[in-house]
C-alpha cells in the first residue's frame, strides 16, 4: 500500500481555514462597521496563510510528498484565501451606500481582483504540468514568477486597506471614504491587472548570498529583530513597505528589461513573456 503524508496537506489545511475564517468572520458584521481592529487580525491571519502557502510545498519536497492532490488542494486553498478573502475585506470595509456608481464600481473591482487570481492560478499550474521533464522550464520558474504571485497580491491589497484605516494612515493620508474607496478599487484593478500581465517577478528562490554561514545568520537575526518590532508596533507599516515593496521590485526590473531591449542581456529572466 502506498504511504500518504498528510503533514504538508495538513499545513495547505491551515492556511485554507485562515483564509475562510476571514471570510466567515468579516460577514459578520454590517458593510462599512469593519474596524482597523477586525483589519488588523485579518492581516495577520492571511499572513499566516501565506506562511502556510510558502512550507507546504517546502515540506512536500524535503520529505518527498508531493503528490496531485497537494497540488490541486494548495491552488484551491490559494484561490479562497488571496483570492476571494482580499476582495470580502474590501467590500466589508467600504462605507458605501447601496445603488451608487461607487459601490458599483466597488464590486467591478473585487470580482476582476478575484477573477485575475484565480486565472493567476490556473495559468501557473498549467506551467508547472508543462515543465515536467524538462530541466530548463523547471530551472526558469525556480527563478521568477510570470505575473504577480496571488500570495504578495492578497497582501499588497490587504495591507493598502490596512494601512488607509490605521490611525497613522488617518493621519498622513486624511481621505473622504469617497476617496479611500477610490484609491483602494485602484489598487485591486492594477493587482488584477498585474497577476494575469506577463511582466516577471522575482522568486525567493533565485537569492544567494555569497557570504559565511555565520555572518549569515548574525544579519539574518538582526534584520528579523528589526522586523518582529516593527510587527508588533507599526505592523500596518512594515507590512505596506514589505509587500508593495516586493511589487515594485518586480515593476523596476521589468521596466529596466523592456528599457534595455531585447538585444541587450541585462536581466534578460525578466523579459516579459511573449502573449500566447
Amino acid at each position: 500500500m502506498r504511504k500518504v503524508n498528510i503533514v504538508p496537506n495538513m499545513i495547505t489545511a491551515l492556511g485554507l481555514a485562515c483564509g475562510m475564517f476571514v471570510i466567515f468572520k468579516v460577514n459578520m458584521v454590517e458593510p462599512g462597521a469593519g474596524t482597523y481592529q477586525m483589519l488588523h487580525a485579518s492581516a495577520l491571519l492571511l499572513l499566516l496563510a501565506a506562511l502556510a502557502d510558502l512550507l507546504d510545498g517546502a515540506i512536500a519536497r524535503a520529505i518527498h510528498a508531493e503528490s496531485e492532490f497537494g497540488f490541486m488542494f494548495d491552488s484551491l486553498a490559494d484561490a479562497i484565501s488571496f483570492g476571494v478573502a482580499p476582495s470580502v475585506l474590501l467590500l466589508k470595509n467600504l462605507s458605501l451606500e447601496q445603488g451608487t456608481g461607487i459601490s458599483f464600481f466597488a464590486v467591478v473591482g473585487a470580482m476582476l481582483f478575484s477573477l485575475c487570481g484565480t486565472l493567476r492560478l490556473v495559468r501557473f499550474n498549467v506551467k508547472v504540468t508543462e515543465a515536467k521533464g524538462n530541466a530548463d522550464l523547471q530551472a526558469a520558474q525556480k527563478k521568477h514568477f510570470t505575473g504577480l504571485p496571488i500570495p504578495a497580491a492578497a497582501l499588497a491589497a490587504v495591507s493598502a486597506n490596512l494601512l488607509l484605516a490605521s490611525p497613522f494612515g488617518e493621519r498622513m493620508f486624511p481621505l473622504t471614504e469617497k476617496w479611500k474607496a477610490i484609491v483602494l478599487i485602484g489598487i485591486m484593478v492594477v493587482l488584477g491587472y498585474f497577476m494575469v500581465s506577463r511582466w516577471k517577478f522575482p522568486s525567493l528562490k533565485m537569492l544567494h548570498f555569497r557570504v559565511p554561514s555565520f555572518q549569515l545568520v548574525f544579519f539574518t537575526v538582526i534584520i528579523a529583530i528589526f522586523i518582529l518590532y516593527g510587527i508588533f508596533y507599526f505592523f500596518p507599516v512594515i507590512l505596506a513597505t514589505i509587500t508593495w515593496g516586493y511589487v515594485v521590485l518586480g515593476w523596476v526590473l521589468s521596466i529596466i528589461r523592456l528599457v534595455a531591449g531585447k538585444k541587450s542581456k541585462t536581466l534578460e529572466d525578466f523579459e516579459p513573456d511573449q502573449e500566447e
